[in-house]
């Protein structure tokens, strides 16, 4: 039984270029979803970053804007991040006095969380950036393929 030829010693496989082979439209979806994500991510960093603010915490901030009261339980639930992470990022944004805590009155050992002016204020001036950053994302798509986009999007999850 022969073996295979080996590549030649200092040579490595072409990587291909986003879009391209594996990385383009003949890539399995999930990789492609997970390539893109990534993408978005480094975006929304570039775009955040002189305002000394991550992506998962803009994805706080939001939800806590959105369902104020909401537990540390229910964000993780709502952001897909662990338990830990959001102790860590709710900590920091409470340090920062973005947010407030307090015990819920139904359960005491439930804090809730809240967001203050200064972290609505924040939160305006990642909306800006991050609108940018989308109407990018979907220039070049029609409004209607949009539509189809989002609801594809959200039937992955469910």
């Amino acid at each position: 039984m022969s073996k295979p030829p080996s590549p030649p010693q200092n040579r490595r496989p072409a990587i291909p270029a986003p879009g391209e082979g594996k990385r383009g439209e003949q890539g399995h979806i999930g990789y492609l979803l997970q390539q893109a994500a990534a993408a978005h991510r480094l975006r929304m960093e570039r775009a955040l970053s002189d305002l000394r603010v991550t992506p998962p915490q803009f994805a706080i901030l939001t939800m806590i804007a959105a369902y104020p009261g909401i537990s540390n339980a229910d964000l993780a639930k709502l952001t897909s991040l662990t338990p830990q992470t959001i102790t860590v990022i709710v900590g920091n944004l409470e340090k920062a006095g973005s947010i407030a805590r307090q015990p819920s009155a139904s359960h005491g050992r439930i804090l809730e969380n809240t967001i203050t002016t200064g972290g609505q204020s924040l939160l305006a001036d990642c909306r800006q950036r991050v609108a940018v950053v989308e109407a990018e994302l979907l220039a070049d798509l029609p409004a209607n393929d949009e539509r189809v986009l989002r609801r594809w999007l959200v039937r992955t999850t469910l």
